[in-house]
């Protein structure tokens, strides 16, 4: 691999002028700038990205810390963040926690071995020594989807108390009373904002949930498919439910598999809403409604705000952006047919 050096003899100058033209750190003629861009095309010559930053004091890397890779609403938010960095001359390294503590404390310490310039987060949840290994660092951190309690830092999330509470009023507005939720894992902050939305909707409604229509999730489809297999096949005596509120889109597509096996139609005798709004949910059947949000726009929103802590160009305290979600309605929610027939 060419060297400065190499290019220095070949171009016949001082390397400390090939220097000065790549990094653009002091002007120079223009017949020596060209013999050094010929000399550099000529040798194939890739500049030490490593001791440039050392010099510069900046890596124009961003470190992105999510739970689940796989889970297509990382992914977009991913994207998000992705395509903004990219705008603005940043890389992302993208490391995946698997909903490990353990991992994820592990790629918080290689980011920062890495000197990364700013890191966004999104944890997996009941971690204090994250957010004390966080609240160490000088390197400026953005928290992304989930609240990481004792760390103060700039958060980005979609508002998740208000979605649950929108979705299970969409539910109630159909006619639905027997309504049951999937949570997410409730370590997480989005897990317990939107079940206590949910809480909040049908006790407005005076309508009481028994321990048995709230069944724990992962934010998976086989999570949502075994939570819903638990919902559809209640005990003697107990009602089934008309409608499930499903805490992502992930776990509301488990619910359409589990109901799909066991020939209940929907929406026609079950109606299924989710959260997130991912792009999968428009093209399976029937297409799931959803509490929905711009999720690129999320990812776009957390980069920003962690580049103008990277380049100070604020300051002061640390803020909370919560968007605010919205109802997608699409196929799988309906009025409450009176002709809804018991499908136990």
């Amino acid at each position: 691999m060419a060297t400065i050096k190499d290019v220095a003899a070949l171009a016949g100058i001082s390397y400390t002028t090939v220097s000065h033209v790549v990094n653009k750190s002091r002007p120079v003629s223009d017949p020596v700038r060209l013999k050094v861009e010929a000399a550099i095309a000529q040798l194939d010559y890739v500049p030490s990205a490593v001791a440039r930053s050392l010099k510069a004091r900046s890596t124009a890397t961003i470190g992105l810390l999510v739970p689940n890779s796989i889970n297509p609403y990382f992914a977009e938010l991913a994207r998000g963040i992705e395509d903004y960095c990219e705008r603005k001359g940043y890389c992302v390294i993208l490391c995946n926690s698997d909903d490990d503590p353990k991992k994820q404390r592990s790629y918080i310490r290689v980011l920062l071995e890495k000197r990364v310039d700013g890191l966004i987060v999104s944890s997996v949840g009941g971690e204090s020594a994250l957010a004390q290994s966080l609240a160490s660092t000088r390197t400026p951190v953005v928290i992304l989807d989930r609240v990481l309690p004792g760390l103060e830092a700039d958060l980005v999330c979609i508002d998740n108390e208000l979605g649950g509470y929108l979705a299970t009023r969409h539910l109630l507005e159909l006619g639905h009373r027997e309504i049951a939720c999937i949570t997410g894992p409730l370590l997480t902050s989005s897990g317990q904002q939107r079940l206590a939305g949910f809480r909040r909707a049908l006790a407005e409604a005076q309508q009481v949930v028994p321990p048995s229509r709230v069944v724990e999730g992962d934010f998976s489809v086989p999570g949502g498919y075994d939570a819903a297999a638990r919902l559809l096949a209640p005990a003697p005596g107990q009602a089934a439910p008309t409608a499930i509120f499903a805490c992502n889109d992930m776990m509301g597509m488990g619910v359409l598999r589990a109901a799909a096996e066991r020939g209940i139609r929907v929406p026609e005798q079950l109606s299924v809403i989710g959260f997130d709004d991912i792009q999968m949910c428009r093209f399976v059947y029937p297409a799931l409604t959803t509490v929905g949000q711009s999720i690129r726009q999320l990812g776009e929103t957390a980069a920003e705000r962690l580049l103008q802590r990277v380049r100070k160009t604020v300051s002061g305290a640390c803020e909370q952006r919560l968007v605010a979600p919205a109802i997608v309605a699409r196929e799988s929610t309906a009025e409450l047919s009176p002709l809804f027939s018991e499908y136990r």
